[in-house]
């Protein structure tokens, strides 16, 4: 009897390594993470999903990353697809805050922790942990800059500013146009910033996708109805570098006036060589490695039972619950600093700006 347990064990131990060990398993032993990044479209995005895969395989992990096309039903079907095939952790820049919901239900059911990438899920009880960059933060940079560079405590005005913010779909957007807006917001009620097409609540200003055509379009129209006079435009503040992109594409074909400070986000390649050539102001640097690195740690501690790293626990409600996060700090690049910030920390090479 003792011979055919110890028999009955072994075909259990040797099922065991060649299933993977159970859930979260693969055949060689390591745990499994899946990566969903929204799309291959943005370049930061192609740099987080490497970055993620490259810091978690040095980690000891088994990666599963997809891109999904911008396409919600293409990234729901990814995650479900990285629930059923024995992910450990999922982490999800999801395509829009509250498209998720049946794959969540999976990951609950599955007892698989999800972390929220850079993008906060909306509308479930499922998400474990949040790790991003303080996106209200980023906008207060970008205002900032507008306030500095105008000098807008001292300098006489009125100056002409107009707004370009992101995605409504993107949870982040808000953070991002609230925090540029609330520096901003007294000088607009006072009359020192005049705001000529009127246009300056998020619904009005917001950019679908993010899409530099959309922002573009926009940005034509409001050219075109109410700059064709001669009137110039001092200031165009954009959340981020696709739709800067937009809005500095508008101006090089419909504009001719004194060319206007504009911000961005993400510090593209285009958009740097802009910056260089004088075509962009700043954009704000959000270094995918540093975040990267932080929700790779997350993961581990997560496997490993340990605590988990976070330095917000009030902030990033998702209309179920607050969702534990840790915050990255964002700083600026511009012509003046962007060799010491971009290429001096190996993010870019000299060649990539030319």
């Amino acid at each position: 009897m003792k011979k055919l347990i110890s028999v009955l064990l072994s075909v259990v131990m040797v099922a065991a390594l060649i299933t993977g060990c159970g859930a979260g398993g693969s055949a060689s032993g390591a745990k499994k993470v899946g990566v969903s990044m929204p799309t291959k479209d943005l370049q930061r995005w192609n740099q987080d999903g490497a970055n993620m895969e490259k810091e978690l395989k040095a980690a000891g992990y088994e990666v599963d990353l997809q891109f999904a096309a911008n396409d919600v039903q293409q990234q729901l079907s990814q995650v479900e697809n990285m629930i059923s095939n024995g992910c450990s952790v999922l982490v999800i820049a999801a395509i829009e805050g509250s498209s998720l919901g049946e794959a969540l239900d999976m990951a609950k059911k599955a007892n698989i922790p999800v972390i929220a990438y850079d993008r906060l899920i909306m509308d479930s009880d499922a998400v474990s942990y949040y790790a991003t960059f303080d996106n209200y933060k980023v906008g207060t940079v970008q205002g900032t800059y507008v306030k500095d560079t105008l000098d807008l405590d001292n300098a006489e005005g009125p100056f002409n500013i107009e707004f370009t913010a992101g995605d409504p779909g993107d949870n982040n957007a808000g953070f991002f146009f609230n925090g540029a807006y609330d520096v901003l917001k007294p000088y607009v009620e006072s009359g020192k910033l005049n705001v000529v097409s009127g246009q300056k609540t998020f619904d009005e200003v917001a950019t679908p996708s993010w899409a530099t055509e959309t922002a573009q379009s926009r940005a034509e129209n409001i050219l075109s109805s109410f700059y064709a006079d001669g009137t110039n435009v001092d200031v165009w503040l954009c959340s981020n570098d696709s739709t800067a992109l937009g809005v500095e594409n508008a101006l090089a074909a419909n504009y001719n006036g004194s060319y206007p400070i504009i911000t961005g986000q993400d510090c593209d390649i285009e958009n740097t060589k802009n910056m260089i050539a004088g075509k962009q102001s700043m954009s704000v640097f959000k270094d995918t490695r540093t975040l990267a690195s932080q929700v790779v740690k997350m993961v581990g501690q997560i496997i490993k039972g340990e605590t988990v790293d976070v330095n917000d626990t009030s902030t990033y409600n998702n209309n179920v619950k607050v969702v534990p996060s840790f915050l990255c700090e964002p700083v600026f690049a511009d012509a003046n600093n962007y060799k010491q910030i971009l290429i001096d920390s190996g993010y870019y090479t000299e060649d990539q700006l030319k």
